[in-house]
């Protein structure tokens, strides 16, 4: 059965292969750590599962260590000049966004359809993580498309991935690392914490206040941690679960899906994103620094009251 080991494995060979491109790269003056810092986290990839939680833990301790001190570099190697790209431009036009919107359209439809392929009467997808195997999928087709479309060769895709990862640099690991906060927050009984907190204000007889609650809460965490993934363990724990699901029987996939909808809208207003709202103004040339943020506020605030109405209309439905 395909599962998340082979999406892993996947992803592993990528950053391996990003590694050893960076190790040839003689125009980065920090190749070298630049190697150790991406070969690093396609060790954590690769044979993560059979280190032990200390083992993994020192991984990250080691590329904590190398971004903190030497520093991510970047090379100055050959790619298209502007006017190859313009050229492109014009041939290709909208086209161009084919790929990319292959990633999503592949992700959900595979997330409908992958679950019904079997052979000899088993799955041959994990269930619990065809969404996750779907996304793999897509970005190989996006490869694939890309490579058909363009017309350049599989190693000139691996060498742009590495150049865009080394100016992502360490932020490109922020939304793993928060993630893995905010599961320790809630085995650390801050979702409970929370929990008793919310029970207090909200009005005992109130679906709509639990909802409101909830998503502005996940928007709210978000924004503090930088991260959906790090806000819905806590949130979930401390309000969706004994609240809307517990006490009001609300559907908990709809509480799911709404709810992370509902922290990205605090994604969108944070600097503590800095993956997604720091280091974009950053490589645009911004002159100021939070220019992303304040063009998404306004989106964000209208999704997110959205998003609250939008779960209280929906997940209470038998």
């Amino acid at each position: 059965m395909i599962g998340r080991g082979a999406v892993y494995v996947l992803a592993g060979l990528v950053f391996a292969i990003v590694a050893v491109l960076s190790a040839r790269d003689t125009t980065n003056p920090k190749r070298w750590a630049n190697t150790a810092f991406w070969g690093l986290f396609a060790l954590s990839f690769l044979l993560g599962d059979s280190f032990s939680d200390f083992g993994n833990g020192m991984v990250v301790l080691a590329m904590v260590l190398v971004a903190g001190t030497v520093g991510i570099g970047i090379g100055r190697t050959p790619t298209t000049t502007p006017e190859q790209r313009q050229a492109l431009s014009r041939k290709f036009g909208n086209r161009l966004f084919v790929p990319a919107l292959a990633i999503p359209l592949v992700t959900l439809t595979g997330s409908f359809t992958l679950k019904e392929f079997r052979i000899g009467g088993a799955g041959l997808f994990d269930p619990a993580q065809i969404t996750l195997i779907s996304l793999a999928l897509g970005v190989l087709l996006a490869l694939f498309l890309t490579r058909v479309m363009l017309e350049q060769t599989a190693p000139a895709a691996f060498d742009e991935g590495r150049k865009l990862m080394d100016l992502l640099g360490w932020a490109s690991l922020l939304p793993q690392m928060l993630a893995a906060l905010g599961a320790v927050f809630a085995l650390a009984g801050v979702g409970n914490a929370v929990g008793t907190i919310a029970a207090q204000a909200i009005p005992g007889d109130s679906r709509f206040a639990a909802v409101a609650v909830y998503t502005l809460g996940m928007a709210l965490f978000t924004a503090i941690m930088g991260n959906a993934f790090a806000a819905f363990p806590v949130m979930t724990a401390g309000i969706g679960l004994p609240l809307i699901v517990g006490k009001f029987g609300g559907d908990p996939a709809i509480m799911s899906a709404i709810g992370m909808l509902s922290g990205f809208c605090g994604t969108l207003m944070t600097p503590m994103a800095a993956n997604f709202n720091l280091v974009p103004a950053a490589l645009l040339g911004l002159k100021d620094r939070y220019a992303v943020i304040k063009a998404q506020i306004p989106t964000a605030l209208f999704v997110l009251a959205a998003n609250t109405v939008l779960m209280n209309a929906l997940v209470f439905r038998s």
